[in-house]
């Protein structure tokens, strides 16, 4: 045998020990690789619809890139990484072994689903979509169905809100055969309120500083969630300044810090403060807000007898309404309204009672300080009717200032109704009569532009005279006669059917020939009796001699 023979020979020998390795290590990975087994893997290759992978068999495995997609969409293993696989079956037709991931997954999910529902564990899952009665939850390759009712502790009004949210989940019932899986989220919810409950109340104590949110409001407070203890938060404890709400200083989901103010161990009930967390702002109100001084503030409240004016928070003084203006003011809204910053002078503290008295009028000057100096009795004034009683009527003679016409001193006439002789809004002439500074009343008159008609009326009409006269009015019990302007007397019914059984009959307007009988100068009344009707076109010869006012105070005789 020569050399090269026996090289040939050497080499042949080395290929079949080489080949006899080989299959020997083949028919090792061969056994490991049985169906059902869990296998670890090494990524050689990425593209978008395979990913390849060294199993240490004579062929690379192949598997779906679908089935390595993540959150954002994208394959996510990349070239080196090492994942774990399921093998299906160790050759399909094209001699590769058949792997999967997803089938993998789905398994250690059933097996993750049975232990949580036996053991009572969590499991996490994601909500897909909303369905009838619930939820679709993707379990890690399982879908389960969250019932609506199951989703969380507090009743539910936007259940959209929760589509895509990863939660935590206790199963509740599961059927690996029909693939039926039910979850709750509710459940783990409720689990971990209890355990914060029990640790919260352990720590609870009246006076100690806690941390909560809040979770509802009402119209008298607010409740907040200490850690599986709600406490309520009264409306009169949230702030030291007047709130109609409490929405006004809150809003739901809000962190704050609150006092507890009182603690019932036994049935859990817990009152919270927030107000008391600052210094009660009255403690000093005499030395920040001293009588006298001027302060500024916000109007927050407009009631029928005054406003409140907010000073700080918590801090409100009323100014009443005989405090608002010099005028007479009918509401407050006439002179503020909610919101307004006014400037008003102090008048009054009561620290115990919380009450401040404040003056918006006092902060300009009295226009009744130097109303006699302007305004002297017997001087003439002009101003507008401002109002009309059953009284008199009020005449607006400067702002602030009214003046009253009694009805007494309207007319030397007598004035049924002070609204027959003025209309509001017109301007009118009076004389001044008095002036009461300390009951600030300014008395007017207006009959005092003229002279007294009854002056000295004895002296120009006395019992047994004859004048002539016209008849003004006809009532049930007489006549009305005017003698001159301004002065009427009555004839007595008695006295005209007298004189109709005579065959004098009168009318309104007749002029007619009368007897004085009486006069009141002080009661300023006259009582006549009738004579004749005057006709002017029958001559008729006077008896005696007739006497006619003419107006002026003087007599004609005719």
């Amino acid at each position: 045998m020569t050399i090269v023979d026996k090289d040939i020979s050497k080499n042949q020998e080395e290929e079949a020990s080489f080949a006899n390795l080989y299959e020997s290590s083949l028919k090792q990975s061969i056994k490991e690789l049985e169906a059902g087994k869990v296998i670890k893997a090494r990524v050689v290759n990425v593209s978008s619809d395979t990913v390849l992978v060294d199993i240490g068999y004579k062929s690379e495995g192949r598997v779906s890139s679908r089935e390595f997609i993540g959150e954002n969409g994208n394959v996510a293993v990349k070239i080196g990484d090492e994942v774990e696989l399921l093998l299906e079956k160790e050759e399909d037709d094209n001699g590769y072994p058949v792997l999967s991931k997803k089938r993998l997954d789905e398994i250690r999910t059933w097996e993750s689903i049975e232990n949580a529902c036996v053991k009572g564990g969590i499991i996490e899952g994601k909500i897909t979509n909303r369905v009838k009665g619930g939820f679709q939850v993707k379990l890690k390759g399982v879908t389960a169905f969250l019932p609506g009712s199951q989703v969380d502790i507090a009743p539910v009004k936007d259940y959209d809100r929760f589509v895509g949210k990863l939660l935590d989940l206790k199963v509740l019932k599961f059927d690996m055969e029909k693939l039926n899986v039910i979850v709750s989220h509710r459940a783990v919810l409720k689990e971990r309120t209890e355990q914060e409950r029990e640790s919260t109340l352990e720590n609870l104590e009246e006076g100690k500083v806690v941390e909560g949110v809040v979770k509802g409001i009402t119209d008298y407070g607010a409740f907040i969630d200490l850690g599986g203890v709600d406490g309520l938060l009264h409306i009169s404890d949230i702030s030291w300044s007047r709130i109609t709400n409490p929405s006004q200083k809150l809003s739901i989901g809000d962190k704050i810090s609150v006092k507890v103010l009182k603690f019932n161990r036994e049935d859990g009930k817990v009152s919270l403060g927030l107000k008391q967390l600052q210094p009660e702002p009255w403690t000093t109100a005499s030395e920040k807000y001293p009588v006298g001084s001027k302060v500024k503030g916000k109007v927050v409240n407009i009631v029928d007898y005054g406003a409140f004016i907010e000073l700080e928070e918590g801090v409100e003084g009323l100014i009443h309404i005989s405090d608002m203006s010099w005028a007479k003011v009918k509401h407050p809204s006439q002179k503020l309204k909610s919101g307004d910053v006014v400037e008003t002078l102090v008048l009054d503290v009561d620290q115990q009672n919380k009450r401040i008295s404040l003056s918006l009028k006092q902060m300009e000057p009295n226009p009744w300080d130097t109303l006699e100096q302007k305004y002297p009795k017997g001087s003439r004034v002009k101003g507008i009717v401002k109002n009309i009683t059953d009284f008199g009527v009020f005449i607006g003679v400067e702002h602030g200032i009214d003046g009253l016409v009694h009805i007494s001193d309207i007319s030397w006439k007598k004035v049924k109704h002070p609204s027959n002789l003025f209309k509001k809004g017109e301007e009118v002439e009076a004389v001044v009569l008095n002036i009461d500074r300390e009951n600030e009343r300014f008395s007017l008159g207006i009959k005092q532009l003229e002279n007294d008609s009854w002056s000295e009326i004895d002296k120009r009409y006395s019992p047994g005279m004859l004048f002539k006269g016209t008849v003004k009015n006809i009532t049930n019990f007489g006549a009305f006669v005017e003698l001159e302007r301004g002065i009427e007397g009555l004839v007595h019914i008695s006295e005209i059917d007298r004189s109709r059984k005579k065959g004098i009959d009168i009318k309104v307007g007749d002029e007619i020939e009368i007897e004085v009988l009486n006069v009141d100068p002080e009661e300023k009344k006259m009582v006549l009796s009738i004579r004749r009707v005057i006709n002017p076109t029958e001559k008729q010869p006077p008896a005696e001699p007739v006497c006619r006012a003419n107006g002026t105070g003087t007599e004609e005789q005719t």
